[in-house]
């Protein structure tokens, strides 16, 4: 078989990004790639909905900043870093589920 190993890449649909993307280099570059772009433009008021969107993942960032060992990588390890990662989303989780009942 020919070509490079592993998965093909794949372009994305679109992407979401906020004010300090919205130049023409990069907005050139994405409709050269064809690829919808949905950024927050500059001086303009908040309304675009992107930050509903891009919450959920700065939140996620936050919660696993929380932990000590995630937040200053100290193992060389990946598989160890992985479990503390592990560990850590389902401390998440668990605390999130204890509100629920």
């Amino acid at each position: 078989m020919r070509g490079k190993p592993g998965a093909p890449k794949r372009r994305p649909e679109r992407l979401l990004a906020d004010g300090a993307y919205y130049v023409n280099r990069v907005l050139d570059g994405l409709e050269l790639r064809r690829v919808e772009a949905q950024i927050a433009r500059r001086r303009r008021e908040h309304g675009s909905g992107l930050g509903r969107q891009r919450w959920v993942v700065e939140r996620t960032i936050s919660w696993l900043h929380q932990h000590r060992r995630l937040r200053l990588r100290y193992e060389r390890r990946p598989d160890i870093h992985e479990a503390f990662l592990s560990i850590a989303c389902s401390l998440i989780c668990h605390r999130a589920l204890q509100g629920a009942f």
